[in-house]
C-alpha cells in the first residue's frame, strides 16, 4: 500500500514546477506537476490529493479561481498559496479565515518552504 502524501503543485513557470516537484519528491511525497488551472481540475476529479500548492499568477484562471474551484469540491481541502506577490500579516489572517493553510511567497528558502509544507500535510 502506498501511504505517501499527494501533492498537486500547480504553476505556469516551468522552473517553480521542477524545482517544488524535486523538493517535495526528495522529501518523501508524491507530486503532481500540472501548468494550468484547467488541468489542475482535471486531475483533482480523477484523483485524491493532501495537498493543493497553487500559483497565483497564471494564465488560464488564477490560483484564487482555481481555490475558490477546490473549495467547492470539498471544503476541507489543505490549499497553500505559493507566490511572488507578498501580503500582509492582516491579508493572511483574512485568507486563512476563507480556507487558505498558508501563503508562502517566492522566492522561498528550501528548509522553511519543507518545514512548512510538512506542517500542514503531516497534521
Amino acid at each position: 500500500m502506498n501511504d505517501k502524501k499527494r501533492i498537486l503543485h500547480v504553476d505556469d513557470e516551468t522552473d517553480i514546477l521542477e524545482t517544488v516537484n524535486t523538493i517535495l519528491e526528495n522529501e518523501g511525497f508524491e507530486v503532481v506537476s500540472v501548468d494550468s488551472g484547467k488541468e489542475a481540475l482535471k486531475q483533482i476529479k480523477s484523483n485524491n490529493f493532501d495537498l493543493f500548492i497553487l500559483d497565483v499568477m497564471m494564465p488560464d484562471m488564477s490560483g484564487w479561481d482555481l481555490f475558490t474551484r477546490i473549495k467547492k469540491l470539498k471544503s476541507d481541502y489543505k490549499v497553500i498559496i505559493l507566490s511572488i506577490i507578498e501580503v500582509s500579516q492582516s491579508r493572511l489572517k483574512e485568507l486563512q479565515a476563507h480556507g487558505i493553510s498558508d501563503y508562502i511567497t517566492k522566492p522561498f528558502h528550501r528548509d522553511d518552504f519543507v518545514k512548512r509544507i510538512k506542517k500542514i500535510i503531516l497534521n
